[in-house]
């Protein structure tokens, strides 16, 4: 389930909190403000995002806690601060966390703190970051505002690494990793996540894909400065995996799918990862 915004008519917030406003994607729900321009309350149990980077964000502190099985992340980023409070969302590098803390909370304005779960650390490169490096970092969006980007969970699917970049004249095309069992997700000219970005997939082979970066991109983003080596989220295109599931296309998840038969499913076709974020 996810999330989106939008303005209460007439100024009445409780009853979109009454009757919850259905969408026509899977799983979303709508958030309610009493009016125009304010930022939304949520209705729904999870977030939606678009892959459109607000901020270049920068870790404050990443500390484990001692029983190894969370870590507390702070981040500084006045412009997505600037209207969070306890319980709102944000996506750092592609990861939907939980604000548990911001503003002098946080012990400085413009920064917030939230809980970064072991398999979030496990299967994220936020287990990565150490104090001074730059994250991506973004709020949800609101319905009725633009959709610059396509429509990202914040669930990372996987991590790749970034194999090479090939700088052209106002351009860069990188290459990265793609885990086998992301490779059917991802298609030539379709969308992936990469650390929160939306990006257009150039080229897609069976265990790597390449994107053309604009100088915006490289400039604002994380991928401006990651070197061959360095690891990287990926969120594949849900209305993929939503499709996959609705053909019976997926054993794994066909298997619990009432009305379908199992063993009409493609062999080998079994989920073999799971998606982490808030």
């Amino acid at each position: 389930m996810a999330f989106v915004t939008a303005p209460v008519v007439d100024g009445f917030p409780a009853v979109a909190r009454r009757l919850p406003l259905r969408t026509p994607f899977p799983g979303v729900r709508v958030l309610a403000a009493s009016r125009p321009g304010e930022r939304m309350r949520r209705i729904g149990e999870y977030t939606v995002f678009t892959g459109i980077v607000e901020e270049l964000g920068r870790v404050v502190a990443l500390e484990v806690m001692a029983e190894g099985d969370s870590a507390r992340l702070r981040v500084a980023g006045p412009l997505v601060t600037a209207d969070a409070a306890h319980g709102s969302s944000i996506a750092v590098n592609g990861v939907c966390l939980t604000v548990v803390e911001s503003g002098s909370q946080a012990a400085e304005a413009g920064e917030f703190t939230a809980d970064v779960m072991a398999e979030t650390l496990a299967k994220s490169n936020l287990g990565e970051l150490e104090p001074g490096d730059p994250v991506n970092l973004e709020r949800p969006m609101q319905l009725g505002a633009r959709l610059g980007g396509h429509l990202v969970q914040g669930h990372v699917d996987g991590v790749g690494t970034v194999l090479s970049r090939t700088p052209g004249e106002h351009w860069e095309v990188v290459r990265m990793s793609l885990p086998p069992n992301l490779a059917r997700y991802v298609v030539d000219k379709g969308s992936i996540t990469v650390d929160g970005i939306s990006l257009t997939v150039v080229e897609a082979d069976a265990d790597s894909f390449s994107v053309s970066l604009i100088p915006t991109t490289l400039d604002l983003t994380t991928l401006g400065r990651k070197q061959p080596g360095a690891t990287v989220n990926l969120e594949v295109d849900v209305i993929a995996k939503y499709t996959e599931r609705l053909l019976g296309l997926n054993s794994t998840a066909t298997e619990r799918l009432p009305g379908l038969d199992g063993a009409a499913a493609v062999p080998g076709q079994g989920r073999q990862s799971s998606a982490v974020g808030a």
